[in-house]
């Protein structure tokens, strides 16, 4: 607890209280009566595989990842005279590398697209699953957005994410076309008085990390078709195939640059261009879904 009351302000509010919880939940119970500067490296992976054993690999990783923060600042302050999470290296085996699920066949996605819109739940969510594919940021970006993020008054109508609320800890801009502006416009009535675009039941905190992909699977979307996140890859995959430039299409998705020079100043990279992009992709969408309901309109729009 002194490690974390120490560090605390380096971290996220939600990252946290996260590592909080997971301490109480999965270490504090098999390690917390122990003198620190008594605890074995096989204590230490017993503790570790009880995660593991769950089918929550990664989070095993993790956990044995805080708890040698913890026994590095224990053996700082003088009170451990060693790390043994040093001699658990490799003990636990890297998770299964995943992919998430995506549509990214055309002749797939135009039906994808007017399930979402027929989908008659709340009306806080259908927006939340319309805006995801037009957006394509990652989905805890989309349900945490706040109004006061967006300047929707402006001729370049914008989308401003703060660095903390984004992966890279990098501010990032998301230029908004005229079908997002619809749709936002639809939504305010409903929620612009209020903090989040998209409140959760109390209206105190935004949707669940579940609630999109819970969507999905009420249209009858398995996982195995499509995942919320899985609209990220399907934007890259079809930009690319339409030909957009990779460097704008990466800006987009707010991935890191390798250059750190150019990570700076990447909120507005390519902005123009990327704007340019966004409307270009929100009518192919609009293309898609009339080829799936059989309307005859040319899919790639001419030179």
């Amino acid at each position: 607890m002194e490690w974390y009351d120490r560090f605390k302000h380096t971290l996220s509010k939600s990252y946290r209280i996260s590592v909080l919880h997971r301490l109480e939940k999965d270490v504090f119970p098999w390690l917390g009566h122990r003198a620190i500067n008594e605890l074995t490296p096989p204590e230490i992976l017993a503790c570790i595989r009880r995660i593991e054993a769950r089918g929550a690999a990664e989070t095993a990783r993790r956990q044995m990842q805080k708890v040698g923060q913890i026994m590095r600042y224990a053996v700082a302050t003088g009170r451990a005279e060693r790390d043994p999470t040093r001699d658990l290296q490799g003990s636990i085996p890297p998770p299964e590398k995943s992919h998430f699920t995506a549509v990214t066949d055309v002749r797939q996605v135009g039906a994808l697209l007017n399930a979402i819109d027929s989908y008659h739940g709340q009306h806080v969510t259908r927006c939340a699953l319309r805006l995801a594919p037009l957006l394509f940021v990652r989905p805890g970006e989309l349900r945490k957005a706040e109004w006061v993020e967006f300047e929707l008054d402006d001729k370049t109508p914008t989308w401003r994410i703060p660095a903390e609320k984004m992966k890279m800890r990098r501010p990032h801009f998301v230029p908004l076309s005229r079908q997002a502006m619809d749709i936002l416009a639809d939504l305010y009535p409903l929620t612009g008085l209020g903090q989040y675009l998209f409140p959760g039941n109390r209206g105190e905190k935004p949707i669940s990390a579940n609630t999109l992909n819970a969507a999905l699977r009420y249209l009858g979307i398995s996982r195995d078709q499509m995942t919320t996140h899985g609209f990220r890859a399907m934007a890259s995959t079809l930009l690319n195939e339409t030909g957009w430039s990779l460097d704008v299409i990466e800006a987009q998705l707010a991935h890191a640059p390798r250059n750190a020079i150019r990570a700076a100043y990447n909120r507005s990279q390519y902005l123009p261009q990327r704007r340019e992009m966004m409307q270009s992709w929100a009518d192919f969408l609009d293309r898609l879904k009339n080829v799936a309901e059989g309307k005859v309109v040319p899919l790639f729009k001419q030179a």
